[in-house]
């Protein structure tokens, strides 16, 4: 008998129902008090993914509800793209990744989980950072618990 990995916070989005009380995206602007959130700007703001690609993994999204990056005004996109470089300060600082992916993935065929409230992924990387749980189980560990890593990024965040 093999030992079990627990993840129970992918619970939830393994069985769709994520989304089922509106947009992630929304609530989380909302909620001042929310755990994940690690910087709030003006226009937008940086939370980590519940869900992530690997450790440290966050969202820059707009407070206002926008599918399109063409929806953006330019206030919105320059906020968004300073938060990004923010994140990847912070990130280097808190974890010391070898590199970054920074992506947005608009429709749900170019892999967008939420399709109608833009966000953008900053992803850490590692040389090696490929595992054999991928491989042989579809499955991700995450080495730290989310809300110690959002600790640890909130305490680096540029002034």
């Amino acid at each position: 008998m093999t030992d079990p990995l627990w993840a129970p916070w992918r619970l939830e989005y393994v069985q769709g129902g994520a989304d089922a009380d509106g947009c992630i995206f929304c609530a989380a602007a909302a909620d001042e008090g929310h755990d994940l959130v690690v910087r709030r700007g003006e226009r937008a703001y940086a939370v980590m993914n519940l869900y992530p690609y690997s450790n440290g993994h966050l969202m820059v999204a707009p407070y206002r509800h926008v599918a399109g990056p063409g929806e953006l005004d330019d206030a919105e996109r320059a906020e968004m793209w300073q938060l990004m470089d923010e994140a990847v300060r912070a990130l280097t600082d808190a974890m010391s990744p070898h590199g970054f992916n920074a992506g947005i993935n608009i429709g749900r065929v170019a892999g967008a989980g939420v399709e109608d409230h833009l966000h953008l992924h900053v992803v850490p990387r590692w040389n090696g950072d490929t595992n054999f749980m991928p491989v042989l189980a579809d499955v991700k560990v995450m080495p730290e618990h989310i809300t110690r890593t959002a600790e640890k990024l909130r305490a680096c965040w540029p002034a």
